[in-house]
């Protein structure tokens, strides 16, 4: 038996409460920030968190169709950036105890909190490459004006499109700060070694560790570029000012000199 898991970054988050009162099916498990779905009947699996982020099982094409088709009402700031990622669940009978490889995950049987754990490390990998597109368009910005510094000794950007930069950055780095939880381990894992086991070695395949901190540096450099272009800024308008009053103290004597 194979299960094929697909993550998928939707938008930038979800109205989880609203979609739960209107999906009429009974979650498996869920929280306010998540919501987890076995429908049994058909062997497939549902796994929505409230960072945009859809994790798909046992699904066909059709039916991942028709539920992002659905679940879109409840997205707030759709992403279009086609963000995804598969992992498969393998069976072997004969197993003893549950094998990590980098795409895939062999165990002799598969239940509903096993597929959680895998979906959800699925999801959150695809979670970080989000975040990690986005530091990564505030570096590529901010090396331009950088590069501006360096050739020209000055800087272009407006003081409105400054504000926007740093609106945009606060936005980012505020957003992984609220989902700082992605990187919290579930209940179900505290009282199951092999489940907690499960989601360690899961957690070091997809580098989710890793990747966070990598983060948390890219935005640090971004903040401390922000810093530098305000000094700038700042320098630029005390100078501007100081002409305009140099610029009034010289028409104040000159008025006074012609009276």
């Amino acid at each position: 038996m194979e299960i094929r898991i697909e993550a998928i970054q939707i938008a930038e988050s979800f109205n989880i409460k609203k979609f739960r009162t209107e999906f009429r099916t009974e979650a498996f498990s869920g929280s306010t920030s998540e919501v987890f779905y076995a429908l049994t009947d058909s062997n497939r699996y549902l796994y929505i968190f409230d960072y945009g982020v859809v994790v798909f099982a046992n699904y066909d094409p059709i039916g991942k169709s028709e539920f992002l088709n659905f679940v879109t009402n409840y997205a707030i700031n759709p992403v279009d950036l086609n963000l995804s990622e598969e992992y498969i669940i393998k069976t072997d009978a004969t197993l003893d105890k549950i094998i990590v490889k980098n795409n895939f995950v062999i165990t002799s049987q598969i239940d509903p909190s096993l597929l959680r754990i895998v979906m959800l490390n699925t999801g959150q990998s695809v979670a970080l490459e989000y975040y990690e597109v986005l530091t990564d368009e505030l570096i590529t910005s901010s090396k331009h004006y950088i590069l501006e510094l360096e050739q020209k000794g000055r800087l272009s950007i407006s003081k409105t499109d400054l504000l926007k930069y740093i609106g945009k950055v606060l936005n980012v780095k505020n957003s992984i700060v609220d989902n700082l939880y992605i990187l919290d381990d579930p209940n179900l894992v505290w009282d199951n070694e092999e489940l907690n086991l499960l989601n360690r070695n899961l957690k070091n395949n997809f580098d989710i560790h890793p990747r966070f901190k990598d983060l948390d540096y890219r935005l640090q450099i971004v903040e401390d570029n922000l810093t530098l272009f305000t000094d700038v800024l700042n320098v630029r308008e005390s100078h501007r000012l100081e002409w305009i009053i140099i610029i009034l103290i010289a028409f104040e004597i000159i008025m006074a000199l012609f009276h």
